[in-house]
């Protein structure tokens, strides 16, 4: 046999694959870096919420990653953005995005449309105003387009509820929602929520006290303005509930601070009482015609599950202690009173 003759290789074509397979190389690590490498910087923070309104395009997604400082590069971003079509699909939302994130997990984020939950709370909201201002601050729709729902007549009749006590469809509580939930699909869900705490069992017993769910509703919110000691609001409820079967006005104080719009009125004076509301219940029986703050769940069982007894008057304990004395008698009401009284005028309370 004869030898294997070795054939020379010639420099430059040896270079050129050399240059091929580093050229290789650099290509590989600098894709890996664009796709793959972290491209957020959160400076302290482990993590923050991207808001993307609806309607939003390319361009402005990329004008508030650049605002809200979270992209290392945003040059990166925009080039594997264009290749995976982002573009053409942005979604409306609230997204989550974490330190050190790479452009292709913010991109496929922000493209699948799995925006994290709002958790809405709504507590201490007495007039329409405070429960589109609370809605808005935590959803991206305004509070107008709020209040124009509220009181919509077409979808009123729909719920059932008046102008005055479509209110009570929100029962305190905190719920998780998207962001972008319009109100009219924030109304359908509490709607549902309403409907479950509203069950059978708690229909009867409304019914078995005269009331219909939103007049329990009306008489609860009275209730949770007049104390905060749950423990005495089944007895509060239970001097309501006899007032109302023998037909005597309610004089409730907490209806004519809602009847003045100021909360901030820590004694009412005699001039209160004449202002002329239908929520003033010093002059009008009954009822008044919706919520004055938005009854929680506990106090809504408070009157479902009242105190039966005799009382027909309380009033603040003179200690300041959040209690109240009862009485059965005017008389005995009257001595009660004037014992608070005192104590405000001593503490120089006068408004």
């Amino acid at each position: 046999m004869g030898k294997k003759r070795n054939i020379p290789v010639h420099p430059l074509l040896l270079a050129a694959i050399l240059a091929i397979i580093l050229g290789g190389i650099v290509l590989s690590f600098v894709f890996y870096r664009v796709v793959y490498s972290p491209n957020t910087d959160l400076g302290d923070r482990q993590a923050t919420h991207l808001y993307i309104p609806s309607g939003s395009s390319y361009e402005e997604v990329r004008q508030l990653l650049e605002k809200e400082e979270i992209l290392v590069s945003s040059r990166t971003f925009d080039w594997l953005a264009q290749r995976k079509n982002y573009p053409s699909r942005v979604q409306p939302g609230r997204y989550r995005i974490h330190q050190g994130m790479g452009n292709n997990d913010l991109i496929n984020l922000l493209r699948s449309g799995e925006q994290e939950p709002v958790r809405l709370t709504f507590t201490n909201i007495h007039t329409k105003g405070q429960l589109a201002g609370t809605i808005a601050s935590q959803l991206e729709a305004d509070s107008m387009s709020v209040i124009r729902m509220l009181n919509d007549e077409e979808i009123l009749q729909e719920t059932g509820f008046t102008r005055a006590t479509i209110k009570l469809l929100f029962i305190p509580n905190t719920y998780e929602v998207y962001w972008t939930t319009s109100p009219r699909s924030l109304l359908n869900r509490m709607q549902r929520e309403y409907d479950a705490f509203w069950n059978e069992t708690r229909r009867e017993k409304a019914a078995q006290i005269g009331l219909s769910p939103e007049e329990t509703g009306v008489l609860a919110s009275i209730v949770q303005r007049e104390t905060s000691k749950r423990d005495e609001m089944p007895k509060i409820a239970g001097v309501y509930i006899n007032r109302l079967n023998r037909g005597m006005l309610l004089q409730a104080d907490p209806t004519v601070v809602y009847a003045y719009g100021d909360f901030s009125i820590g004694r009412v004076l005699n001039r209160h009482l004449e202002i002329d509301s239908p929520y003033n219940t010093y002059r009008y029986a009954g009822l008044p015609p919706g919520p004055i703050t938005l009854p929680e769940p506990a106090v809504l069982d408070a009157v479902l599950n009242h105190e039966e007894h005799n009382y027909l008057y309380f009033s603040a304990r003179e200690d300041f202690s959040g209690y109240h004395n009862f009485a059965e008698t005017y008389a005995e009401h009257l001595a009660n009173a004037r014992r608070y009284r005192q104590a405000l005028n001593e503490r120089r309370i006068f408004r």
